[in-house]
């Protein structure tokens, strides 16, 4: 997506400011991309964001609260204890943590209403669909159409993330770690999630990672991130509220976030559309675009 075409600003919502990067003509029908956990606004990749543009849609993709060029909670620690959430997340209960992810839809909210949307086509990835699940659900006037990718409801006994790729995830190369340090973990971490049938070559992994890192660096915020799904509890309260079409996008072989997590959505959503892909994980890779967006073209023309 050329730079040139893309406008760029923060909206300013609540104590934060969440960056945006807005493309396409202001009156085309508005897409509104939502990423995921520890995931920048480039990780929804700008070839994949072109094939949107080139049907006329307006493209807005941001970056969520402690990530990226958004704010980050410098400072805000998170209490108690960590075995503890988990054991309440696998039961789908909440826990007190400094935000949830229905603080982040407000977020995505606040996006559209600095824009001057009214309502958008949402498509959510991972912890953004997640995020987009709650958009749906409290937010239904705002919503033309959902899309919700790689994610889950986070309802209670969901089988949980294979602990190989949830921890390449979440964890880093420590304190005192180097730039080339950091960079290579997290090249490591895109191929350990990423789709079995479509990897990501060394040389790629590391250009992508090489440039997310340079753009902003927070690992932090990435846990507090974490805390935030961890501890919002079930989302089904929501999804079952969604009145928009739906259509919700699930790779076969995502071991980070299963394929239960997608079906749990579908389940809850009236009259939603359940596309599994094989050899898909957790990633969006280029051979499987065309099919991808072929789905939300289709989804967004329901609506």
């Amino acid at each position: 997506m050329s730079r040139n075409d893309t406008r760029t600003g923060t909206a300013r919502v609540g104590d934060l400011d969440i960056y945006y990067e807005d493309t396409g003509p202001l009156d085309a029908p508005p897409v509104l991309l939502i990423m995921g956990l520890s995931a920048q606004l480039t990780m929804w990749p700008s070839g994949f964001c072109e094939l949107l543009a080139a049907e006329n849609l307006r493209v807005i993709r941001f970056d969520n609260r402690d990530i990226g060029l958004s704010t980050h909670l410098d400072g805000v620690r998170v209490g108690g204890s960590m075995i503890a959430r988990m054991v309440k997340t696998e039961l789908g209960i909440g826990s007190s943590v400094p935000y949830t992810v229905p603080d982040m839809a407000a977020d995505a909210i606040g996006v559209l209403d600095h824009l001057g949307i009214e309502r958008a086509h949402v498509v959510g990835a991972s912890m953004g669909g997640m995020i987009a699940q709650v958009v749906g659900g409290k937010y239904p006037e705002r919503v033309l159409s959902l899309a919700i990718l790689f994610s889950s409801t986070l309802q209670a006994l969901l089988p949980p993330p294979d602990p190989r790729k949830l921890l390449a995830l979440i964890s880093g190369p420590g304190k005192g770690a180097t730039r080339e340090q950091y960079i290579a973990g997290s090249a490591k971490a895109m191929q350990t999630i990423g789709s079995p049938a479509y990897p990501l070559s060394d040389a790629e992994a590391l250009a992508m990672a090489t440039e997310y890192h340079d753009r902003s660096h927070n690992p932090a915020g990435v846990m507090r991130q974490m805390t935030a799904v961890m501890g919002s509890g079930s989302l089904r309260r929501y999804a079952r509220k969604v009145t928009a079409p739906t259509v919700v996008i699930h790779g076969k072989a995502d071991g980070l976030m299963r394929p239960s997590g997608g079906k749990a959505i579908a389940h809850a959503v009236t009259g939603s559309k359940l596309v599994l892909i094989d050899g898909m994980g957790h990633d969006l890779p280029e051979p499987l675009w065309p099919q991808i967006t072929s789905e939300l073209f289709a989804n967004f023309r329901r609506a």
